[in-house]
């Protein structure tokens, strides 16, 4: 971690901590323990990543959230998170690019896919040991506790998650977390200049869910070549949902472990399907074991 980038981190760590652990806001944090224990293994000197997957439904989920880190982490970029963060949000004016830059996000370019070299990078970054997070975005920061309907994840979060849970050289330690209470922060269509000053006395919460068992993620590489549209159908995948159809291929420990890996676009597009509905069902239910009974809703479904 360069000078600056560790000045910036360190700083809006330290005010993003200061804000959460003010009588401005109520803040529980549940199993962070959950977290520094993984940030703690051993196994990322060889090249095992974090990915921490989260909610999003406030502009102001990343960076507040991660002022439940203890102020240490900050000051490396081994137990600071990496993003994913839009080029036409984020990276606007040169200001703002190097700001978020050094601020250890990846620009993402919305409509360009998979293939890009911040999902590339990510990967990288993963490989490394080093721990990048993803959050339910569709381009607008909206609720997502509404469990009468199945947690949303748009396209191209489940493709381009998708593709990195997959591709790395080791799996990924792979733990689902949920926030609330965000969303009352900074709501959205407030006029100016409301809409720049975060309400106070908020209830907030971040809870960090066990990692998700390896064994587990590894049943996705069952789906069998040539699937029937049954099985398709069975599984709730999209046989169209992909990537360029000339990229796409298995890589790195999925491909290691799977027998019967013969560059099969439509069976490598169902197996990063499958892999990500796994981690979203373990976000959607860790969220209903947070806010759903408070919220009277039913539970997702198993």
């Amino acid at each position: 971690m360069s000078f600056l980038s560790s000045l910036t981190v360190t700083s809006i760590g330290l005010t993003c901590k200061a804000f959460l652990l003010s009588p401005l806001t109520n803040t529980s944090v549940n199993n962070l323990h959950i977290l520094k224990n993984a940030l703690s293994l051993n196994s990322r000197n060889n090249g095992q990543g974090i990915i921490t997957v989260c909610n999003h439904i406030s502009t102001l989920d990343d960076p507040v959230t991660w002022g439940v880190l203890p102020a240490s982490y900050y000051l490396s970029s081994r137990t600071t998170r990496w993003g994913l963060g839009a080029s036409e949000v984020m990276f606007t004016n040169p200001v703002f690019s190097a700001f978020f830059r050094l601020g250890q996000i990846l620009e993402t370019f919305r409509g360009q896919g998979i293939y890009q070299p911040s999902v590339d990078a990510a990967i990288s970054k993963l490989n490394q040991g080093h721990w990048p997070t993803f959050r339910d975005s569709s381009g607008a920061c909206k609720p997502t506790y509404l469990f009468s309907v199945s947690f949303r994840l748009d396209n191209q979060f489940k493709i381009r998650s998708g593709r990195i849970l997959m591709s790395t050289t080791q799996m990924p330690v792979v733990i689902p977390m949920w926030i609330s209470g965000f969303d009352r922060l900074m709501p959205e269509g407030r006029p100016f200049p409301y809409k720049y000053l975060p309400h106070m006395g908020v209830d907030l919460s971040v809870t960090f869910g066990e990692p998700i068992d390896p064994e587990l993620l590894k049943r996705a590489l069952l789906i069998p070549r040539d699937p029937a549209p049954s099985t398709i159908h069975n599984l709730g995948l999209e046989p169209t949902l992909g990537g360029s159809t000339t990229q796409e291929h298995l890589e790195g420990w999925s491909k290691n472990l799977d027998p019967l890996h013969d560059e099969d676009a439509l069976r490598t597009s169902l197996i990063r399907q499958q892999l990500t509905s796994i981690v979203h069902d373990h976000v959607q239910k860790l969220g209903y074991s947070v806010s759903g009974p408070l919220l009277g809703a039913p539970p997702p479904p198993p």
